[in-house]
């Protein structure tokens, strides 16, 4: 019985498009808020497309990221804000414990003046050290490569 019914039904799967109308357009592809491979790290920031970001370009980006993070647009993030998209490990649907402390350090290190919110200014703040980290040559300008090798010298 159950044979009979697997072949009409692989049989309705493969004919599905041919199904549809004729001049149907068609389906919209997903957006979502990640930017697509090719734009991904810190090029997203580089809205000229001049193959660097420079500092202004970094600022306008971090400032549009702290206003999507703020939901509830009071102007401060508070900790489930700031981590609400962050994807939990694995295949598990919440963060596991490892992620969990290392979340809570990054906000209290964010929270500079400790009142358990972040403002843009102390957003800011950090954003420009990780900016000054990934410039190693200090001329104003970074892009993947010099912010990958800012980053492994911070390993050593």
């Amino acid at each position: 019985m159950l044979k009979l019914l697997v072949i009409p039904a692989a049989a309705l799967l493969l004919a599905a498009p041919a199904l549809a109308a004729p001049g149907d357009p068609p389906a919209p592809a997903p957006t979502t808020d990640r930017p697509s491979r090719g734009n991904a790290g810190i090029m997203r920031y580089d809205t000229n497309k001049d193959g660097v970001v420079d500092r202004a370009e970094w600022k306008a980006g971090q400032e549009a990221r702290f206003k999507r993070l703020d939901t509830n647009n009071d102007g401060k993030l508070t900790e489930a804000e700031l981590f609400a998209r962050t994807p939990a490990v694995g295949n598990s649907v919440l963060p596991s414990d490892r992620q969990v402390e290392r979340q809570s350090a990054y906000f209290q290190r964010l929270d500079t003046n400790k009142d358990g919110v972040v403002t843009l200014e102390e957003f800011m703040a950090q954003a420009d050290r990780n900016f000054a980290r990934c410039d190693v040559n200090k001329d104003g300008k970074t892009d993947t490569a010099e912010c990958r090798q800012a980053l492994q010298r911070t390993r050593q």
